[in-house]
């Protein structure tokens, strides 16, 4: 399976995922600090990449999310940005209801 098959596939798979440096618990930069500390404020589970641990992920994941930095939250299949528009919709009060909107899934016919 290519890398860029694996990132669709993590981010179809996972309502809320979080591409950053480091884990939740030691992120390696302060952007990836403050993006994975407001959403565990939310309540709200997400999934997550360490990107400095999966260097294909790291190289790849700009060519699918045109989007050159990281961390890089994903919502219901969509960029959603980086730590400085995470921050923004947890100060208007945005983040968690998007977030839990999307972390509840239809139930199957």
């Amino acid at each position: 399976m290519k890398t860029e098959d694996k990132i669709r596939r993590q981010i179809a798979e996972n309502p809320v995922i979080l591409y950053m440096k480091g884990v939740p618990e030691a992120p390696q930069c302060g952007f990836s600090a403050k993006a994975s500390a407001l959403l565990k404020e939310t309540g709200v589970g997400f999934a997550y990449v360490d990107v400095l641990s999966a260097p294909f992920i790291r190289e790849a994941l700009p060519k699918v999310s045109h989007w050159p930095t990281f961390p890089q939250l994903f919502v219901a299949g969509e960029l959603v940005g980086g730590s400085d528009i995470v921050e923004e919709l947890a100060q208007q009060g945005r983040l968690q209801p998007l977030l839990a909107q999307a972390a509840v899934k239809p139930a199957e016919a």
